[in-house]
């Protein structure tokens, strides 16, 4: 049996900010009726976490429910647990209309860290999202474009921010990080 990796197995660069790809990452696509008791209670169940507002992700450290959509969820929970949290979803929500599909190996997960208005900047050079600290705080969720590629960010704290996209793009994602985040690259948008 093969061994799990990561797509750029904890590939990191030290700039203006740091880039770090996060490794594996447990992570399920949950759809259905966000607002049933059913759904709350089975992802309550499954993450500890409550269903979060539209934009908005809950949670801290490794467990983490985002708002998608209307009908979407993302948790990510530890890598060695996910199939065990698929299997209490499908269980919770058998009587009702849903899907829970396990994403964590199509899927990557990259940490910007270090000073807050840089971690801003270098997000602010390559996603069209408005980073101002009053546009996009901590507990907000977007999902948007890097470059060329689709994307979802959110900030845990105000030094750091994280991002999911596509496996498939991992390496031109971390590139396009890098980029952003390289030494000499400063233009002081938010200082």
């Amino acid at each position: 049996m093969s061994e799990a990796v990561s797509a750029l197995k904890g590939a990191s660069f030290d700039g203006i900010v740091t880039v770090e790809e996060m490794g594996l990452q447990g992570m399920i696509t949950l759809r259905g009726d966000l607002a049933s008791p059913e759904m709350k209670k089975a992802v309550k169940d499954a993450t500890g976490l409550n269903v979060p507002e539209q934009g908005h992700i809950a949670g801290e450290g490794g467990n983490w429910v985002a708002w998608m959509s209307p009908d979407e969820l993302l948790l990510v929970v530890a890598y060695d647990s996910v199939r065990d949290t698929e299997a209490s979803l499908r269980d919770a929500l058998a009587k009702v209309h849903h899907l829970a599909v396990n994403v964590s190996d199509a899927r990557a997960m990259f940490r910007l860290s270090g000073n807050g208005a840089l971690v801003r900047e270098a997000i602010a050079k390559l996603c069209p999202v408005d980073m101002r600290t009053d546009a996009f705080a901590p507990g907000q969720f977007r999902r948007s474009r890097m470059a060329q590629v689709p994307a979802a960010i959110w900030m845990p704290d105000e030094s750091s921010v994280q991002i999911v996209c596509f496996r498939s793009v991992a390496e031109y994602a971390f590139n396009l990080l890098k980029g952003a985040a390289a030494p000499g690259s400063e233009v002081g948008l938010f200082s």
